[in-house]
């Protein structure tokens, strides 16, 4: 009875573990799209500027090269910080930053209409 137990709670835990990873992934791969543009900026002109660079010596890939080695480093880098973050223990749900994605309203900015001043203090 007990080892039957024992496994059930290791496969909850693997599952709520994958889960983790997988909204760690995509959270981090939306921040680097959004939020990180100027570096990718810079990754593109750096990725360019390296392509005719390698142009002279590997004539028929550099492109190839140098746009794959950029990609597998970006996707490294996503995977290996949901890895990180995942295996300390951090739920998404624990940061505070992230209400957008459990969607959780912000209570600290309410909306104020135009017309309320003059139409919010009547009373009938």
């Amino acid at each position: 009875m007990a080892l039957a137990q024992s496994s059930s709670l290791k496969k909850t835990y693997y599952f709520f573990m994958l889960k983790s990873f997988l909204i760690w992934t995509f959270t981090l791969a939306v921040c680097l799209l959004v939020v990180g543009f100027p570096l990718v900026v810079l990754m593109a002109t750096f990725g360019s500027l390296l392509s005719i660079v390698l142009q002279s010596v590997i004539p028929v890939s550099a492109v190839l090269l140098v746009v794959g080695s950029i990609i597998t480093i970006n996707v490294l880098a996503v995977v290996f910080g949901a890895g990180i973050l995942t295996l300390k223990g951090i739920h998404p749900k624990e940061v505070s930053w992230l209400n957008w994605l459990h969607g959780e309203a912000d209570t600290l900015h309410t909306s104020v209409y135009a017309a309320c001043p003059l139409t919010c203090e009547l009373k009938q």
